[in-house]
């Protein structure tokens, strides 16, 4: 017997498969999908079995034993190999990439730490509570006591160093006896509250219409403002999902959003809820994994990666704010995550639900074709209002010495905080300023790797790169005059959070990339708001979504145009999403929201339909541009870069690439470029890029190949290809 053995070594995004002996002993132990160490020259590296056979045509080498077997289970079923085929000839990545992206890191293949349960010791009773009475009464020693007592109440006891002496003198005397069992390593401590929720007429209707169709694979699109109680459709979906035998997965876009979801699905679903995201230890994901292949826990709450989770037999796939680009893998393999749900979907022949209240423009262009189902929730769950929202043009305020706060809002936020109501306030750019600049020579100070200006952050007094991670200490005088007129510029969540101190004494909460580093500091921040520790939460896009504050009546948007800078033909559309989401933050509860918005281009019409609530207006409206432009719905797009430390010779395989896409695709295929990409070095490494717009994907699909094949083994420029890219 022969195992083909998939390994990661050599040239990256190129797979190498070798032929092993298994040795009679291994035998009954090798499946496909399970781990395996191989020599490979003079060192062992271990892989994936790919495929078993009785015999090898080709025997003109040496096939050496496969060493051992590494796990006791296949690592990949035979749904999670088929779904790495898949995502390889989706986004053009090796076979190896995409397993490796499916598997916590314990589990990788050539992992160098072994990872091992966690385990602990309790102790137990091993006699009748009737004798342990009786010892008690006659025992002399407090700490014995206190363990068998503490035994009797809570059923155990944990042993640690300061008890064990005692554990084992009771031990000894064959009263208790100690065991060892598993604990896993991720616990939030959520108390259990099954309290029921009555459904409202359009939360009953829609979620009638999934579990009616839980035993086909159609595509659900949910949209439903804010605040109409989406959160409370998926758990009735997944509550019947579970009834009937099956499991769930429920994504959501960002680990910020994680802790609030999380523990309403812990309340009202206990222990049946694993938690997967990048946030989790590499002990803790292992443990969730492990839970999940084991079937220990029937719903998996989680970001993007969750997807992969190693359910036999899901019921349903969710994915909350379905529009949000997070979805997107930036590095390879480059999938969108409802692309591998549409797959597992497919695979369990079971519904998919995307929820949003403003869904990306292909998704609801494809609900309007009927290629996915449309669901609707148009009112707020409580029959609440949506927020009035009111603009403020800042080029009026600007006149009236109001650079950053208006003094509309100025006054709304007064007013709240004396009614002891909360605000939040979004600024989507952290740091402090954005911006060193001199007065005397004009000199910008730059990242040193990257073509964009360092952002200061005053916590620190360092500028910072926010593309590569450069720091450096602020200086007193400009690098290129020596001058002394260095000066700062730009607003940033820092600057902000310390103006809206001293402006009204109010107790602020900064949550950004910046403040969100440690390990549970996005649960903190909500949990401490929630509870009323603070007045004012000021954030970047990480606040905009899916949080609820019953206690928030007031949204201040500052520079809400900012977004509409960005050179991507979306920017419109994220600018819309952004506004219509934060804003729904405001007034959901009983008491009554505003949101305030601060541009400079009140008459921009993404700003506009924001401000009425009317997303089919905004829809229709930038359907006509993308039709124009020939852009996504209308054409799909991928993005070629073409990556190089030297820039003549980048930008001379740029045009080789960009020639080459012209001579050989369909003359219907519109290709762009090459052109500077907009970030145009970073890490001091130049890219270019070429744009392709197709209307079939079997088009482009061998011209991709053939390039990505020509570069693969190129040392000095790399191409990375990015189908249905989510930025430009």
């Amino acid at each position: 017997m022969y195992a083909l053995v998939l390994v990661e070594i050599g040239v990256k995004n190129v797979d190498k498969y070798f032929t092993y002996h298994i040795p009679d002993n291994l035998e009954d132990k090798i499946n496909i999908g399970i781990r395996v160490k191989v020599p490979f020259n003079t060192r062992e590296i271990s892989g994936f079995v790919i495929k078993i056979i009785n015999k090898i045509e080709d025997n003109n080498y040496e096939v050496k034993d496969i060493l051992e077997v590494i796990d006791n289970e296949e690592v990949l079923n035979l749904e999670l190999l088929k779904l790495g085929e898949y995502i390889s000839s989706k986004t053009l990545c090796s076979m190896i990439t995409a397993y490796q992206t499916m598997l916590p890191k314990a589990l990788k293949a050539n992992h160098k730490v072994a990872m091992k349960p966690k385990n602990e010791v309790i102790a137990v009773l091993n006699k009748d509570t009737s004798e342990i009475y009786e010892y008690i009464s006659i025992c002399s020693y407090k700490k014995q006591v206190e363990i068998l007592k503490s035994i009797i109440e809570n059923g155990s006891v944990k042993v640690i160093s300061s008890n064990i002496s005692s554990v084992t003198s009771l031990a000894n005397k064959g009263l208790i006896k100690t065991i060892s069992r598993e604990v896993y390593r991720y616990n939030d401590n959520t108390i259990e509250n099954k309290h029921t929720v009555f459904l409202n007429e359009e939360q009953s209707k829609v979620v009638k219409e999934v579990i009616d169709n839980l035993n086909t694979n159609n595509t659900y699109l949910l949209k439903g403002v804010t605040g109409s109680g989406k959160t409370e459709v998926y758990m009735h979906i997944i509550k019947e999902v579970i009834d009937r035998g099956m499991q769930a997965i429920m994504l959501v876009p960002e680990i910020s959003l994680t802790p609030q979801i999380v523990s309403r699905f812990r309340q009202r679903f206990n222990n049946e809820v694993a938690v997967l995201h990048s946030g989790l230890s590499d002990g803790e994901r292992y443990d969730e994994y492990r839970k999940i292949k084991k079937g220990l826990v029937k719903i998996v709450v989680g970001a993007r990666s969750a997807i992969f989770s190693p359910f036999q037999n899901l019921g349903v796939i969710i994915i909350d704010e379905e529009q949000v680009t997070s979805y997107k893998q930036e590095n390879n393999p480059r999938y969108h995550t409802r692309d591998v749900a549409l797959f597992r979907c497919k695979y369990h022949n079971c519904p998919l639900v995307l929820g949003s209240a403003t869904p990306s423009l292909e998704s609801y262009a494809r609900a309007k074709k009927g290629v996915y189902r449309l669901l609707t929730l148009n009112k707020r769950a409580n029959n609440k209002l949506m927020p009035e929202i009111r603009i403020v043009d800042m080029k009026k305020e600007i006149r009236n010495n109001y650079h950053n706060i208006s003094l509309e809002l100025e006054n709304a936020i007064k007013e709240k905080l004396d009614k002891k109501e909360q605000i939040i306030i979004l600024l989507n750019r952290r740091g402090y300023s954005s911006m060193l600049t001199c007065k005397d020579c004009g000199e910008v100070i730059k990242c040193p790797n990257c073509d964009i200006s360092l952002t200061y952050h005053k916590t620190s007094n360092t500028l910072r790169c926010h593309y590569c991670g450069y720091g450096t200490k602020v200086q007193d005088t400009c690098p290129s005059c020596y001058g002394r007129s260095l000066t700062m510029y730009g607003l940033g969540t820092e600057k902000l959070e310390e103006e809206l101190v001293k402006k009204f004494n109010a107790r602020v909460v900064r949550m950004d990339l910046d403040t969100t580093t440690s390990k549970k500091a996005h649960s903190k921040i909500i949990k401490d708001f929630l509870d009323q520790k603070y007045d004012i939460l000021v954030g970047t896009q990480m606040i905009a979504k899916g949080l609820d504050f019953p206690n928030v009546t007031l949204v201040g948007v500052i520079n809400a145009d900012a977004s509409l800078n960005i050179p991507d033909f979306r920017s419109s559309e994220y600018t819309y999403q952004l506004l219509s989401q934060v804003s729904g933050r405001s007034g959901r509860d009983k008491k009554e929201g505003i949101v305030i918005i601060q541009t400079l281009n009140p008459e921009h019409y993404s700003i506009k339909y924001a401000k009425d609530h009317d997303y089919d207006g905004f829809f229709n409206y930038e359907m006509r541009i993308r039709k124009k432009l020939g852009y996504p719905p209308y054409y799909y797009l991928t993005l070629i870069k073409i990556l190089s430390r030297d820039y003549q010779l980048c930008m001379k395989e740029a045009n080789k690439v960009g020639e080459f896409l012209r001579k050989n695709l369909p003359s219907d295929v519109i290709v762009l470029g090459p052109s500077i990409a907009s970030t145009f070095k970073v890490n001091n490494i130049y890219h270019f890029q070429c744009i392709i717009k197709y209307k079939k994907e079997d088009d482009i699909k061998e011209v991709l190949r053939t390039i990505d094949n020509i570069y693969k083994i190129n040392t000095k420029v790399r191409i990375e290809m990015d189908i249905d890219p989510v930025r430009l």
